[in-house]
C-alpha cells in the first residue's frame, strides 16, 4: 500500500501582514465610530420629554433596544 502526503508552505507575505494589519485596524475605527453614533443617538433619545417620545412611538424603557436592536439581542 502506497502512502503520499502533500506538504505546501505558507509563504510570509510582507505587503498581505501589512494588508491584514490594516484591515483590522480600519474595522476596528468603524465599529468605534458607529458606537458612538448609537451612544449619541441614545443620549438625544433620553433628552426628549415622554410626550415627545411617545409620539414617537417610543417607551423611554426602550429607547437602548430601538437603537441597537440590529446590532444586539436584548
Amino acid at each position: 500500500m502506497a502512502h503520499s502526503t502533500a506538504q505546501t508552505h505558507a509563504r510570509f507575505s510582507l505587503s498581505g501582514l501589512i494588508a491584514s494589519i490594516g484591515s483590522s485596524v480600519y474595522s476596528a475605527l468603524i465599529s468605534v465610530a458607529e458606537a458612538q453614533s448609537r451612544v449619541r443617538q441614545v443620549e438625544f433619545l433620553q433628552s426628549l420629554s415622554d410626550e415627545e417620545l411617545k409620539k414617537r412611538g417610543l417607551t423611554r424603557e426602550r429607547i437602548v433596544h430601538r437603537v441597537f436592536s440590529d446590532s444586539i439581542w436584548l
